[in-house]
């Protein structure tokens, strides 16, 4: 007998499939056992841990890193307090560089240290120790006088450059700052820089806010960016958010230098062409990315209403780590928001049905006349700071047709909702299920996009046939247990 996989497999992919990993990520594959020890900042994670008093402390590891939780975990278990108990977390619900407080708080941790590439979003439960690991740099002199011949070559009369890097390169931060300088002490350019921290709390600043270069108030004299590391989707968010601002960027691997902000240009506009086919979608779903990242929640809220608003319907999903997939799944859905850490907010993946737009982007296209000036915002706080001084701009009306940039003719949008919709609706006038009529199929509603779609498909499911089908004679099954089952005669 064949068997049937459409609708269902074995499993054995789940097995069978590879995983795969970001050689990046990945640490020297020979090593001493002081090497290992200082590379995973044994000594400083004990004092963190002793200080701190933590008595559950949960361990974060990417897949690169997992080989090496084992002797971690040894090494940390025989220094610390012997009432401590250490968990180790692996496959995380969303991006590995995000914190995975919910995995934490299923093991009632009160600590969690995060090994390897971080995307530094604030987080409001648990403190957070991270260790970044050490990535290093041959030669401090190349890298300064590369960086400086390349600010030289553009032209550009700066007073003042700011130094970036990837975060593998924390534990260098000071001597190539010091490095720089001395290069650059001759030309009178002063050299900016925000140490990361390896801890934070619910009371700490955001790094990404310490990280922000200083601004000029005319935003073609802010100052160029020195960043140091390989290619990475923090280096891609650093080009949007900064797109007009020159990004000379070094890399310690192969030793040279580029400037980055020429493809700032084609960044922005692949990412305007989603914008409009945002604009056009009247069925928008918001998937949630994170539930680590402060104030994802009320983030949340204000898409809801903005879609409200908008008369656009929205539905609010949690898939964990995106693939197309599970998001094939929605067909009813035209777009999708992705509510995530700034580092896996942008999917730029050609192989998703639908597009995914991130929420400043979402906000262009809710806008009468989406005018963008080419600013990008990615840091959940401004994104509702913004909205809310928007928040009192008139609408378009819904009954005029809108020219589509995406199909080049004129549409007119659906409209979900009522024009005054109460904010507290009577529950017994309301219904978060889908009616049935008399036989059995799902009613259209005025307000259900998923039941408008189920209509029009083909393929509605299963027919249940109620009183059509003589019932099946009952007959007695197997008895016993797995490993023997007896027939009743």
């Amino acid at each position: 007998m064949a068997e049937n996989t459409a609708f269902s497999s074995s499993g054995e992919d789940a097995i069978s499939r590879p995983v795969i990993l970001d050689s990046q990520e990945a640490r020297p594959t020979t090593m001493s056992p002081a090497e290992f020890a200082e590379y995973y900042e044994i000594d400083r994670t004990v004092q963190e841990i002793i200080s701190g008093q933590f008595k559950r402390i949960a361990l974060q590891f990417p897949d690169e890193l997992l080989s090496d939780a084992v002797p971690i975990y040894q090494r940390l278990k025989g220094r610390i307090q012997a009432d401590a108990e250490l968990y180790v977390l692996a496959d995380t619900s969303y991006g590995s560089c995000c914190v995975d407080e919910v995995a934490a708080q299923h093991v009632d941790a009160d600590a969690v240290i995060h090994y390897g590439h971080a995307c530094m979003s604030q987080t409001y439960r648990l403190p957070v120790i991270y260790v970044f690991g050490k990535k290093p740099v041959n030669d401090l002199d190349d890298l300064a006088h590369k960086l400086v011949a390349s600010l030289t070559a553009t032209g550009v009369n700066a007073r003042s450059v700011v130094l970036r890097h990837d975060i593998a390169y924390t534990h260098l931060a000071d001597s190539i700052l010091e490095t720089l300088r001395a290069r650059l002490q001759e030309s009178q350019i002063t050299v900016s820089y925000s140490a990361i921290p390896h801890k934070l709390d619910s009371s700490t600043t955001s790094p990404r806010t310490i990280q922000k270069p200083v601004e000029d108030s005319d935003p073609h004299m802010s100052p160029p960016i020195l960043y140091v590391g390989p290619p990475s989707l923090g280096l891609t968010n650093l080009l949007l958010t900064h797109s007009l601002v020159p990004v000379h960027r070094y890399d310690p691997s192969t030793r040279e230098v580029h400037l980055e902000s020429v493809r700032t240009n084609k960044l922005l506009m692949r990412r305007y062409a989603v914008v409009q086919k945002a604009r056009d979608a009247d069925v928008v779903g918001i998937l949630v990315g994170t539930l680590g990242v402060a104030s994802y929640l009320p983030l949340i809220s204000h898409l809801r209403q903005s879609l409200k608003l908008a008369h656009k319907k929205s539905y609010t999903i949690s898939v964990g780590k995106l693939n197309p997939s599970k998001l094939a799944n929605f067909m009813e859905i035209e777009c999708f928001v992705l509510v995530a850490c700034p580092e896996n907010s942008l999917i730029e993946a050609k192989e998703f049905l639908r597009p995914i737009v991130t929420p400043f982007e979402l906000q262009i296209a809710l806008q009468p006349e989406p005018v963008w000036t080419g600013e990008y915002i990615l840091d959940f706080e401004k994104i509702l700071a913004q909205d809310a001084t928007a928040s009192s701009t008139p609408g378009r009306d819904l009954d005029e047709p809108t020219f589509s940039l995406v199909t080049g003719k004129y549409r007119h949008a659906k409209r979900y909702g009522g024009v005054d919709m109460p904010s507290n609706p009577d529950p017994n006038q309301t219904s978060a299920v889908i009616l049935r009529d008399q036989n059995g199929t799902v009613a259209t509603l005025k307000d259900s996009a998923a039941g408008e779609f189920l209509q029009s498909r083909t393929f509605q499911g299963l027919e249940t046939r109620i009183g059509l089908d003589a019932p099946s004679v009952l007959e007695q099954g197997r008895s016993g247990i797995a490993r023997g089952y007896g027939e009743t005669v």
